[in-house]
């Protein structure tokens, strides 16, 4: 039965008076050519948008509004949402901005909590060199690079096995489950004895955190469109300067301990933030629906959302993309639907630039606070330093994370990266023993704080995927090719060419030119492929394009009429 406002004609027509996140839509598009592909007009910037009326509608076209593609993309029986799907539904700006508002204060605020907790866990080892762990345990930076390989090893290792289980079980009961491991591990920390301990409780580590991040952002896509998705990654990973920031302060309390226990402060750090993220896990269990149309429960009995809003949440969310009801929240991927994603080559520059975009301005952060120490600042100066390149880290991620949506161009926002580090390790490599450490402190300092990137491409990469199995399999794949380049950062600071490794900030420029090199491509890359499917989908005639619809085997990205953000 469709679910509207009495005051809502449930004519299709009604679309053309919408607006659209892109823009508004012209007077002349027709249902006719919605299952045709549409390349994206530039979003505007807040300043230049048009001001909604609140009583508009706010449906956006899509597939649905055609009888005849409405067969080929309904939702299947085994979709979980598949009883708030429908296609004639209608609601206004003033419901749709409330729901999403709703969604960000119960979704997505717990998302930031438990990737809060994932990088209090994962980066206060950092805080702890600062307390003479390495000495406390007869260990060199060398053992230290060791620690953090295997760490990143596990964590890659890890990503692909935690996404099919969080597949099959559901990320709302998997990931609190990965939380309480991995806390307990982080906790054991305490009673660490030597370098085998450490080794060992960071591949534990790793093998426990892995794919918790793709975990999530599979979660999130149920509630968030491809438009909503970017900047709210970008929130997301603000929770990781957060601890790094809300982190430096803790430690700066906690590792006193040593002067009042006699035990090392560091030992205290790693026992009381693991308890911390413990407990944010055992919420989790509860803080967790399996989906916009599944938030009722025992100790939830009235839910989250009412029927009206369900068929908002579900139908807007499909209505941008169609291809998220293919698969069931807990319906397993099969070894062929994997091979098929590895094996999908235009995927393939992505996951190299997953690997190779961070590893210019990696070391230099792994290393600012040893390197602060190195410097002549004590523990609680070396901590407190850390403050500033982790504001400017959320300021410049914020920044250019919604710089990519006005500009839309993936490319433009990410390569930034690359031109923000380059001068920077030019100059930090023309550093010798006489600099002031004032100095180096600033220039470390704004490497640091680099814009963070990283959120755009990990939505670029799910966009590019363009079906859930596709999109489950390639955000493990793409973080995985992250933690290998993670690995290989670990190495270019080795201890022979310490305080200043200036031959590691050699190798990290080189690296950052061939990263240039390598978006100018991706860019060429994926225009390329998209002319290609424009000149092959125009030269069909309607009937043609149709027939395809009907029949094509085609899935994912393979798709004629599929179009690659770049």
């Amino acid at each position: 039965m469709s679910t509207v406002l009495p005051t809502l004609a449930l004519k299709r027509e009604d679309l053309k008076s919408g607006d659209s996140d892109k823009g508004e839509l012209s007077p002349t598009i027709s249902v006719a050519t919605l299952g045709a592909p549409v390349e994206p007009e530039p979003r505007k910037p807040f300043w230049r948008r048009p001001k909604r009326e609140l009583d508009n509608i706010a449906t956006q076209p899509s597939v649905f509004d055609d009888p005849v593609t409405l067969e080929v993309y309904r939702p299947p029986p085994a979709y979980e949402n598949v009883h708030r799907f429908d296609p004639d539904a209608r609601w206004t700006w003033r419901e749709e901005y409330a729901i999403v508002r709703k969604i960000d204060w119960r979704v997505m605020v717990w998302a930031f909590i438990m990737f809060f907790a994932l990088d209090l866990d994962r980066s206060n080892i950092s805080q702890a060199n600062t307390d003479n762990f390495l000495q406390d345990l007869n260990m060199n930076t060398n053992d230290f690079n060791l620690g953090n390989s295997l760490f990143r090893l596990c964590f890659l290792i890890a990503e692909l096995p935690s996404q099919l289980i969080s597949k099959r079980v559901g990320p709302d009961i998997w990931i609190p489950c990965q939380m309480v491991l991995w806390s307990l591990v982080s906790g054991a920390q305490y009673w660490l004895s030597g370098r085998a301990s450490f080794l060992a409780t960071r591949c534990l580590l790793g093998f426990m955190q892995g794919g918790f991040i793709p975990d999530v952002i599979l979660y999130l896509s149920y509630f968030y469109t491809k438009t909503e998705l970017p900047i709210r990654l970008a929130w997301f990973w603000v929770s990781n300067y957060m601890a790094t920031l809300i982190g430096a302060f803790l430690a700066t309390g906690i590792l006193q301990l040593r002067n009042v226990t006699g035990r090392a402060g560091w030992r205290y750090l790693f026992l009381l933030e693991g308890a911390l993220t413990l407990l944010v896990g055992l919420i989790s269990f509860f803080m967790m629906p399996s989906s916009p149309t599944q938030t009722k429960a025992w100790y939830r009995p009235n839910g989250w959302f009412n029927e009206r809003e369900e068929t908002i949440i579900v139908n807007r969310v499909l209505r941008d993309d169609p291809s998220k009801s293919d698969m069931h929240n807990r319906q397993g991927l099969t070894p062929k639907m994997i091979w098929n994603v590895l094996k999908d080559w235009r995927m393939w520059p992505l996951y190299i630039l997953g690997m190779t975009h961070m590893i210019p301005v990696t070391p230099p952060q792994t290393y600012l606070t040893l390197s602060l120490r190195n410097l002549g600042f004590n523990t609680i100066q070396s901590n407190l330093l850390t403050v500033p390149s982790t504001v400017l880290g959320i300021i410049t991620l914020l920044i250019f994370c919604y710089l990519s949506e006005i500009w839309n161009s993936r490319t433009g926002a990410t390569i930034i990266l690359q031109f923000w580090a380059l001068p920077l390790l030019i100059a930090l490599e023309t550093f010798s023993k006489s600099t002031s450490q004032w100095v180096y402190f600033v220039v470390v300092t704004l490497i640091t704080g680099y814009p963070y990137v990283h959120p755009v491409q990990v939505a670029w990469a799910s966009t590019n995927s363009n079906s859930v199995g596709a999109r489950t399999v390639s955000a493990s794949v793409y973080n995985m090719f992250v933690q290998a380049g993670s690995i290989i950062s670990s190495y270019v600071y080795r201890a022979d060419d310490a305080p200043l490794y200036k031959r590691g900030n050699r190798v990290l420029i080189g690296i950052t030119v061939m990263n240039i090199a390598l978006y100018i491509f991706t860019y060429f890359f994926y225009r390329g492929l998209n002319k290609r499917r424009d000149r092959i989908w125009k030269s069909w005639t309607p009937e043609e394009q149709q027939k395809y619809l009907d029949t094509t085997k085609d899935q994912g990205s393979e798709k004629i009429n599929f179009r690659f953000a770049y």
